[in-house]
């Protein structure tokens, strides 16, 4: 407790506070720290999580070097503050020992498909407005990509099971191992008297290499892979992974705990380019990860992969060249490979549905404010930006909300 008191301490409270600014939903941060000093935890709790109810959740998986800490004033001259140690401590303290009320009924009935972190921030919002909320989700239990994608030594599962018991409080109903689309479609919810529909079915659909030895037993996508990890008791002694994702370093760090495996991650560009996080990628080498650059993957055998060498050119007028040596080969062994290269939509919904627009991604087309190509069908989230941050999702969420509370009224001729 001496640590997150120093860090409140520490704060400027900025008139101007730049950590709020930078972070995706405008987290009251020099208030917030305020109130801790003042005693305030409660009133500190609940306004964290009427700002995001994902908030005890992303205090432990935001990456704060970009948000909060990487805006703070401090971080210009000296240390930048802390502020998700305090947040987890506060948020997680709420979630523990608050109880939450039901809303008075409004009449009206929210369909939310997906219990990630857009579902699960929307049902709560909604809730709290007097909305009839159903969550349905094809897993048996509710956080999407927060328990199936996010290692337990990253985000303790504990706490969803937590945050579930509140949004029952709230009148919330959850409708699980139910994959919408192929049996019930979105005219069956409309048919039976949900006034608004919301997409938040995030991307599970994993990028393929389309190369050959893609589908050999040894072969793994590592979204698959994480979302139950026990699952795979074979992975033998090495394992090279592809790609340098986040995702991917969650696969090499779980890996790396459940196994006496080696790792190697391979990456088709240099240290500077890797799409992970800089903390995530420090994370997995001392957890033990060797990382191999400028390597392109060609194939995959029984016993490991083929590459070939990148050389990356900058040339005199300031571009950029990669020139892959065709003519030399050679095999990474492995006992297994995990494939870590991104992930799509799935279109189990959109394919036995008329009017929801796609892109070239798969992915749905939405404007900012959360409305589909179809009347009443709103979605935010992965499912619409493409994998991006669990923070990133509340705030897109956030926005729909507001945009989906104002097509029901006005659909019922409420004007306010």
């Amino acid at each position: 407790m001496a640590d997150i008191l120093g860090e409140a301490q520490r704060c400027l409270k900025c008139k101007k506070p730049m950590c709020k600014e930078g972070c995706p939903v405008g987290t009251e941060i020099p208030q917030i720290m305020q109130m801790l000093l003042d005693g305030k935890m409660d009133e500190a709790g609940k306004k964290l999580f009427e700002n995001n109810p994902l908030t005890a959740l992303c205090s432990r998986i935001c990456p704060h070097e970009k948000n909060c800490m990487g805006h703070c004033v401090l971080n210009r001259k000296g240390t930048p503050i802390k502020f998700y140690e305090v947040e987890q401590y506060i948020s997680t303290f709420y979630l523990e020992k608050a109880t939450l009320k039901a809303s008075k009924p409004n009449g009206f009935r929210l369909a939310i498909i997906g219990a990630g972190p857009a579902g699960l921030t929307l049902a709560i919002i909604m809730a709290k407005k007097g909305y009839k909320v159903t969550i349905i989700d094809s897993k048996d239990k509710i956080g999407g990509v927060l328990r199936y994608g996010i290692p337990e030594f990253r985000l303790p599962k504990h706490l969803l099971d937590l945050l579930l018991k509140r949004m029952y409080e709230l009148g919330i109903l959850f409708r699980p191992n139910t994959l919408i689309g192929p049996s019930i479609t979105i005219d069956d919810l409309f048919r039976d008297g949900y006034d608004a529909i919301f997409i938040g079915t995030g991307v599970w659909n994993p990028n393929r290499l389309k190369i050959y030895g893609e589908s050999l037993g040894n072969v793994h996508f590592a979204i698959d892979y994480l979302k139950n990890p026990d699952s795979y008791d074979n992975l033998g002694d090495h394992v090279n992974i592809i790609g340098a994702g986040n995702v991917a370093m969650d696969a090499a760090r779980t890996i790396l705990r459940k196994t006496h495996a080696k790792v190697d991650i391979i990456f088709f560009r240099g240290r500077e380019e890797v799409t992970a996080l800089k903390e995530e990628l420090e994370l997995a080498e001392i957890d033990g990860a060797k990382m191999n650059y400028y390597l392109n993957t060609i194939k995959i055998e029984d016993d490991g992969i083929i590459v070939e060498k990148i050389e990356k050119v900058e040339h005199e007028d300031g571009t950029i060249e990669y020139v892959i040596d065709h003519e030399h080969p050679f095999k990474m062994p492995s006992s297994s490979v995990i494939i870590a290269i991104g992930q799509g939509a799935q279109t189990n919904i959109v394919k036995n549905t008329k009017q929801i627009d796609t892109n070239k991604k798969g992915l749905i087309e939405a404007n900012k404010s959360g409305a589909t190509t179809r009347p009443g069908v709103y979605a935010a989230g992965d499912v619409v930006s493409g994998a991006r941050t669990v923070v990133e999702a509340v705030a897109a969420t956030k926005l729909a909300a507001e945009e989906i509370d104002k097509y029901v009224k006005e659909k019922h001729g409420i004007i306010e």
